[in-house]
């Protein structure tokens, strides 16, 4: 793979990169919701069933694993490498486990306060790299997998 002088391709001059992003992100979280739902309905019957009381935290607790470890691996949940899109930092390289820890904490906290989740949703519906208040804080970007030129 060669990758351009610039590494997160500016979209102004390369769009193709940040085509459809935003909506491929929107399918990917669909992906990754369904999934962790489903890991987290597995593990409930091996907690003796208590974890029912208590199944938002179980919920959060494997979602947070699951992103972290999925984008710190190959800079992209499950979601996201199945709609062709993953994670570069500024820099064009993949995202590492610090990085990935800083984005799913950014996610989450994005969650928790909805204004933040509001902004996040509108700047990647109105960016031209549909990049999320993370996104954007970290210097971040959701772009199309690159391919062999």
């Amino acid at each position: 793979m060669t990758y351009s002088a610039d590494p997160l391709d500016d979209p102004l001059n390369d769009p193709k990169f940040y085509r459809d992003v935003t909506t491929k992100r929107f399918m990917a979280w669909i992906v990754d919701t369904l999934l962790v739902l489903v890991l987290a309905v597995i593990i409930v019957p091996l907690t003796a069933f208590t974890g029912l009381f208590f199944f938002p935290v179980l919920y959060a607790t494997i979602d947070f694993a699951y992103r972290t470890i999925t984008i710190a691996n190959r800079s992209s949940t499950l979601g996201m490498r199945l709609a062709a899109i993953e994670l570069r930092d500024a820099s064009g390289a993949r995202l590492d486990l610090g990085q990935a820890l800083i984005h799913t904490t950014g996610y989450y906290v994005s969650w928790a306060i909805f204004p933040l989740q509001l902004l996040s949703v509108i700047f990647m519906c109105a960016s031209t790299r549909g990049q999320s208040l993370t996104d954007i804080v970290m210097g971040t970007a959701a772009m199309n997998r690159r391919t062999l030129r």
